[in-house]
Formats: structure tokens, C-alpha cells, sequence
């Protein structure tokens, strides 16, 4: 019943292993299948060179048990888990410690637009969360993070669809999408992002971010109602 899922997970977590973006065991791909209710995610803790499709768990969405598989699943399983559950668009999800995201997620800011790159891909900012209360971090921690991640798209008032990224405030980034592949495409582009805005902050500090008609040009060009970038 879920060999195809488990099948794919693990298939996109090798991808991400071979992308440059994680250390070590640092990283995990989950991916849902809304239909069936049915998440597959990345074992805790196994290392990737070791790692089998066999290994991979599946869990019910509704109440994170798991179904099929005997490992124990990533430690950020119930982060993931809430995301899916607040953001129903999402079917994919990546979180990685990649270098420039995590150094921009542990200086609690969020990514400035500083040129058309970003607003290729979004015309805001990349939202960081703010650094968790201590009840939080003292309770049900993964499940605090997912929760922190809805509360601040609610305050934000940001469109998951449309902002499929996120920093968290001392800890790392995720990123989702429509799919795995999606989620993963938006992870590097994330890495990419932050690396970028790193760099323009060291060559020109104080630059303002980039001008309201160059951002609307680029977002509207691909994103838009007349689109055009891309085959039809």
C-alpha cells in the first residue's frame, strides 16, 4: 500500500544528499499523499550512505502512527506533520542546515529582495520566525516549530502558496511545495537566496532592497496573471 511512497521518499532524500545542502545526517525529505493520508519521511539519524528504501517510515497524517517501516522517523517528523495539517496546498517538505540559510535563520532576520533573482521566485522577503519562548521549547518542542512556522505566516500574512520558505530563528530552514521535487527546488533556491543577499550585504552594507517596479516586473513576468515566462 505505501511502497510507491516509500519508494519516492527515498529517492528524493538521495537527491538531497547529492545536492550540496546537508552534512552528515542533517537533512530530511517528507512527502504526503493527501488521498490516502499517508507521509513518508526520512529515518532518524541514519546516515545517507547507509540509508535503504527499506528504512523509510510511513506515518498516518492525522495521527503521526506509523503504518508501515520500523525505524523511528526524523526527529522533526511532528514539524512536518503540523505544517501539512496548516498548509494544504503542500504535498513536499525539505529542512536542511545549509550554510547560508542557517547563518541567516541564526541572526533572526529575514532575507532582504535585493534583486531579481528573489523576486523571480517571491516579491517579499524570506520570513524568520522569532526566537521560541522557553515553555515553548520545554514542551512539545517539534510540534512548537511547526506551530511557530503557521503563526508567523498568519502574522505576516503570507500565502503559503506563494512563500514556499521559511527561516527559523537559531535552528534552519524549510521549504515545501506542491510535491517533493518542488519542496527540493525550493530549498536550493533558498540556499541560493541567502547566499546572494550574504554577499550584497558585504559588498555594498546599507543597500536598499530593490525598487517596487523592478520586483513587480519579475514576480508578475512569471508568477502573474499574463505570465509569460516559460513554454505554454
Amino acid at each position: 500500500m505505501s511502497d510507491d511512497l516509500r519508494k519516492q521518499c527515498f529517492q528524493l532524500n538521495m537527491l538531497l544528499a547529492s545536492s550540496g545542502l546537508i552534512k552528515q545526517t542533517f537533512g530530511n525529505v517528507s512527502i504526503l499523499d493527501r488521498e490516502r493520508g499517508l507521509m513518508a519521511i526520512k529515518p532518524s539519524g541514519i546516515a545517507y550512505s547507509l540509508l535503504k528504501e527499506e528504512d523509510i517510515p510511513v506515518l498516518r497524517l492525522e495521527d503521526g502512527k506509523t503504518v508501515a517501516g520500523t525505524t523511528r522517523p526524523s526527529s522533526d517528523t511532528e514539524t512536518h506533520l503540523v505544517l501539512y495539517r496548516n498548509f494544504p496546498g503542500i504535498s513536499g517538505i525539505v529542512h536542511t542546515h545549509s550554510t547560508f540559510a542557517s547563518a541567516w535563520a541564526q541572526s533572526a532576520r529575514d532575507v532582504p529582495l535585493y534583486g531579481t533573482t528573489h523576486a523571480d521566485v517571491m516579491n517579499v522577503p524570506i520570513p524568520c520566525t522569532d526566537f521560541m519562548e522557553d515553555d515553548r521549547i520545554g514542551g512539545n518542542y517539534e510540534v512548537e516549530t511547526g506551530l511557530q512556522i503557521v503563526q508567523t505566516f498568519s502574522r505576516k500574512k503570507l500565502d503559503p502558496a506563494e512563500v514556499q520558505m521559511v527561516l527559523v530563528a537559531g535552528h534552519g530552514p524549510f521549504a515545501w511545495g506542491r510535491n517533493g521535487q518542488e519542496a527540493l527546488d525550493h530549498a536550493e533556491l533558498l540556499e541560493e537566496l541567502c547566499k546572494m543577499a550574504f554577499l550584497t550585504e558585504q559588498l555594498r552594507p546599507g543597500l536598499p532592497p530593490l525598487k517596487d517596479s523592478l520586483i513587480r516586473k519579475h514576480y508578475e513576468r512569471k508568477h502573474g496573471a499574463n505570465a509569460y515566462y516559460g513554454q505554454k
